[in-house]
């Protein structure tokens, strides 16, 4: 990736409502050359999405959760589909949302989710919910729970990566 376009990434991953204007002044470059390699961040996939980071306490949740499980085996796409159907009829019963569900390795777990929920009631509904996927190991469920009441030491930003970024490209080149 090119120094100009991993910069406007950068200042879009600080703030997305940027026009291309001031994208332009703040990276030194034309306001239809911001334009043109914003769109071609968009084909080639670099940006996915424009979005906010709103704060979820105030949306009504009072936790977050990264709920850590592994798998007895594979789900089939059937099993996937009944998961997804229970997902949907508990969330008319109680407010959570699964923002991230996704396969990796750490920690001796498979599976990771992070998740908001409403209170702890709606997060031991939820777990209740993965422990009850035939597809898990219902004994190696564990969450980490994050209280969206208390002061933290560091909300919830890209605006950290999008400075870092820049740093990395430059230290490869070193």
């Amino acid at each position: 990736m090119k120094d100009v376009e991993l910069k406007l990434l950068s200042e879009l991953m600080k703030n997305s409502r940027r026009s291309d204007r001031d994208l332009a002044k703040t990276i030194g470059i034309s306001q239809p050359t911001a334009t043109r390699i914003r769109s071609k961040l968009e084909k080639q996939g670099y940006i996915r999405e424009y979005t906010i980071i709103p704060d979820f306490h105030q949306l009504g949740y009072e936790i977050a959760a990264l709920t850590f499980a592994n798998l007895k085996e594979e789900p089939t796409p059937e099993e996937i589909d009944k998961v997804r159907q229970i997902e949907r009829e508990m969330k008319k019963k109680t407010a959570f949302q699964s923002i991230m569900i996704a396969k990796g390795l750490g920690l001796g777990y498979e599976i990771v989710i992070a998740a908001f929920h409403e209170n702890y009631a709606s997060f031991m509904d939820f777990i209740q919910m993965i422990k009850q996927c035939s597809f898990v190991d219902p004994s190696s469920v564990d969450s980490f729970v994050i209280s969206l009441t208390d002061e933290h030491y560091r909300h919830l930003t890209f605006a950290t990566l999008a400075k870092h970024m820049l740093t990395l490209k430059k230290n490869k080149e070193k």
